[in-house]
């Protein structure tokens, strides 16, 4: 999808992706998507502040053919947010663009087939320029607008592109049942 400054956006990410492990590339990338967010040269496409009413959206921005990463911008409308998740073993950077986000990272404590139990382990406000990175298997996360009348962006860059997940509903307690589900993205408007 095109966009001012894209090519200095996935030239950074580039570099990011090609400095050896995972910790490195994550920290690397952290590092550089706060700068992009702050880059008054990058804007991203006008669609991806338009939220959709009955989902928070997801749109492509970018797939790397040569390093395989994934490069998503999420719209938030008021309200609307994540169950508990994972990310299918991929590493990601997120990156609040616009507005302010919820962040709870969780715990797995223990699982028995499709039940997990779960802890809340720390959670944070994040406004714009902030970016967190989630390392297998310290995925497990919630993310979500808790304002009642603004909209907020978020990018995410994945390793790879991520067509599913599994999503964590509560059950009692700690404990949550897995449920797969498929991802898609939205079209740009």
């Amino acid at each position: 999808m095109p966009f001012e400054g894209r090519d200095r956006f996935i030239q950074a990410v580039d570099e990011a992706v090609r400095v050896g492990d995972e910790h490195a590339v994550t920290a690397q990338l952290r590092s550089a998507l706060c700068g992009l967010i702050r880059d008054p040269g990058i804007r991203l496409p006008a669609c991806v502040h338009d939220p959709i009413v009955d989902h928070y959206a997801r749109r492509e921005l970018y797939r790397s053919p040569g390093h395989g990463y994934s490069i998503v911008a999420m719209t938030w409308g008021p309200g609307q947010g994540t169950p508990v998740h994972d990310h299918c073993g991929l590493w990601c950077v997120e990156g609040v663009w616009h507005g302010e986000l919820e962040i709870t990272q969780y715990e797995l404590l223990e699982s028995d087939g499709d039940r997990c139990r779960f802890r809340a382990a720390g959670g944070m406000q994040a406004g714009p320029g902030s970016a967190g990175s989630l390392i297998p298997p310290h995925e497990y996360h919630s993310i979500g607008n808790a304002s009642a009348d603004a909209v907020a962006v978020s990018v995410h860059i994945y390793q790879a592109p991520i067509e599913h997940c599994c999503k964590f509903e509560p059950l009692d307690g700690e404990w949550y049942r897995r449920v797969d589900a498929s991802l898609s993205v939205d079209r740009a408007a």
